[in-house]
């Protein structure tokens, strides 16, 4: 079971595992591992329908997510999509931009000068965007900050994959949950559910924000009328800060990595940031190109999920192998973003190549930090707004250094986090 060793996601990049395509076979299960272009437009936007989402790499993440959209297949999932998708629409991130403003300048004012982890420092401005944007509440609020807690306290205990959840074992049978994951779980539910509920109630008295939660909240289905339920709306919830918080963490956090790493390439984000205004406003964004492509490619070399897996519905074959029904299709970001036959340097930090006529070919073919297809993430132009806004407030106003000897070691957690932080020299500029 080699694909799935942790040693593959701890390595530097420059002894990264690749693959072409590979398989590998158990008593239990069979998977393969899906690296070819075509291939994968194939599982994911060809023939969505015919590789669902794996029932059993959704295991680890139920007792959180419950029936989220993140985790739901078929008819379920298209319904809920048709509710949540028109939130995320180009104008309503305009409508969220003052928000997340707010989250990133009041990150700046939070962090100090000297040896930081910037994962840490990362995952709290992360959560404060999210909460801003969904419930219009700084993560200074008490709900806030205890949500925050305990969604740091989740994801350092709960895999990427649950390779429990492979075994046919009964449906009673324990899936080894860890006890201190299901009360993280339990305690954060129980807070979203609180957040959610007092929403309705402002809804219901018309004196409601007019922030995510409530357009979710108020959304209806075009095609049935109706909208989620109290219960659908928790869950919903959930997967939205896991989303929104989680991997903006990680990516951030990767990203000031490589711009330590790569002096020149910080120099030209910390110029660029310069000449925004004081406020910038959303229109701002457009003008952030050396921002935006320095992230886009700490999303290649870290793409914040490493792996997806879909599940076949009926027989396939795939470079001539036989596919057997109910077997695990992964597709690995990881490694398709360092695909030796697609990418010129694959292993290399080069903002620029997304300028390059391989570059752009690859954006189009080989670049799925967000999933691909009709499963793509709601929230992949929310993400993009956020990351080059949050890089040059934080550029504009600090330098960051690499701290000799400390060199980070990617992991799969809930997303690619380091094994031991990331720490990083902060000086004021």
């Amino acid at each position: 079971m080699r694909l799935f060793r942790q040693d593959i996601l701890s390595a530097q990049p420059e002894r990264l595992y690749r693959a072409w395509m590979a398989e590998f076979r158990t008593p239990f299960f069979r998977s393969c591992l899906v690296n070819q272009p075509d291939l994968v437009e194939e599982v994911l936007k060809v023939r969505p329908m015919d590789f669902p989402k794996s029932d059993r790499v959704g295991e680890g993440l139920r007792p959180l997510l419950g029936a989220s959209v993140f985790l739901t297949n078929g008819a379920t999932w298209a319904r809920q999509r048709r509710i949540i998708d028109p939130a995320f629409e180009g104008g309503r991130l305009r409508e969220t931009f003052p928000a997340m403003l707010d989250a990133g300048q009041a990150a700046v004012a939070r962090l100090d000068e000297g040896v930081r982890d910037i994962e840490e420092a990362m995952s709290h401005a992360a959560a404060d965007v999210i909460f801003r944007t969904l419930f219009s509440l700084p993560i200074e609020d008490a709900v806030a900050a205890r949500v925050y807690r305990a969604f740091r306290a989740y994801q350092r205990t709960q895999p990427i994959l649950n390779l429990r959840a492979f075994l046919p074992l009964p449906a009673w049978m324990p899936r080894g949950h860890r006890a201190e994951t299901l009360r993280a779980a339990r305690e954060i539910r129980e807070l979203i559910t609180a957040l959610t509920e007092a929403r309705a109630a402002e809804v219901a008295a018309g004196t409601a924000p007019d922030d995510l939660a409530t357009k979710i909240l108020t959304a209806r289905d075009p095609e049935t009328g109706e909208g989620f339920t109290a219960g659908e709306m928790v869950d919903q919830v959930a997967i939205f800060f896991l989303a929104g918080h989680e991997t903006s963490a990680s990516a951030l956090s990767w990203t000031l990595y490589l711009l330590a790493r790569y002096p020149e390439w910080q120099a030209r984000v910390a110029e660029e940031a310069a000449a925004l205004a004081p406020e910038p406003g959303f229109g701002d964004i457009s003008r952030l190109r050396i921002a935006r492509d320095v992230f886009r490619e700490a999303l290649r070399l870290y793409p914040p999920v490493p792996m997806m897996v879909r599940e076949t519905t009926k027989a396939e074959r795939f470079r001539d192998r036989d596919i057997p029904k109910g077997a695990q299709i992964v597709i690995s970001p990881w490694h398709l973003h360092r695909q030796v036959r697609l990418w010129d340097d694959p292993d290399g930090f080069d903002p620029g190549r997304w300028g390059t006529e391989n570059g752009k070919a690859c954006l189009r073919e080989a670049f799925i930090p967000f999933s691909a297809g009709a499963r793509v993430c709601p929230g992949a132009g929310f993400a993009m707004v956020e990351g080059p806004l949050l890089l040059a407030l934080l550029l504009r106003a600090f330098r960051f250094e690499c701290v000799p000897g400390d060199a980070p070691v990617p992991v799969a957690y809930l997303t690619v986090r380091a094994r031991d932080g990331i720490r990083l020299r902060v000086s004021r500029r």
